[in-house]
């Protein structure tokens, strides 16, 4: 499985079964490190709720790939409305789909879709982690998410080979919390996200993952691992 860090929350999985994309935010992020004319054939968009930088691009790639998106029930409705294949799921529940078992975890923070023409802003559900089970892997990615004690839960249930943690601070935990976060889930392997695409969440990402000693591994936008 080769996984890319395509920068703030994005993240793609590709496998032998089927492309992935997590909360693609890229056309309008100054630091992704990919266009969305780069991305390979997009089979799922897996959505952590409903904030601009994480559904940002979900339309337009699901509408090229005809990409199937799962989100929270909420906002797979929102999705459907709009022409789009989806899956809703719902806080602690999960599926098996043909590339793999996608669980919804708690994540502590807002979720909403703006529309700014409008000035509206739409209830988009409840916020979520996501667990995905893939490739005999367990990836996390905790979305946006402040720290909270029921992490301890999600790692003891679930040996956590990779985890996508936020240090940006201001809209989701700062670094102190996500190395506590870190510590309860005990993931093999842990990646900072969600910093430095905004002022108010500029932080030293290399300084985080050597505090985490051994299990950090910093990744740059468009940085490439195999797992």
């Amino acid at each position: 499985m080769k996984i890319t860090y395509i920068g703030h929350s994005t993240v793609l999985l590709e496998t032998e079964k089927a492309n992935l994309l997590i909360d693609p935010y890229i056309t309008e992020n100054p630091l992704a490190g990919l266009t969305i004319d780069a991305l390979p054939k997009i089979d799922a968009i897996i959505l952590s709720h409903g904030h601009g930088d994480h559904i940002g691009d979900t339309q337009a790639i699901a509408e090229r790939d005809g990409s199937l998106v799962i989100a929270i029930a909420e906002l797979a409705t929102y999705f459907g409305w709009k022409g789009l294949k989806t899956h809703g799921l719902s806080i602690g529940g999960g599926y098996t789909f043909p590339f793999g078992r996608i669980q919804l975890t708690i994540a502590f923070h807002g979720s909403s879709v703006t529309l700014e023409e409008t000035h509206q802003i739409l209830d988009a559900g409840m916020p979520a982690g996501i667990l995905l089970d893939i490739e005999g892997k367990t990836i996390y990615h905790a979305g946006d998410t402040a720290l909270f004690s029921d992490m301890k839960l999600i790692g003891k249930r679930h040996p956590i080979d990779l985890a996508f943690l936020p240090i940006g601070d201001n809209f989701t935990m700062g670094p102190d919390d996500a190395l506590l976060a870190a510590k309860w889930i005990g993931a093999r392997e842990v990646v900072p996200i969600h910093y430095n695409t905004f002022p108010p969440i500029r932080q030293d990402a290399s300084k985080f993952v050597d505090q985490l000693g051994g299990c950090g591994l910093l990744l740059t936008p468009g940085e490439s691992i195999e797992r």
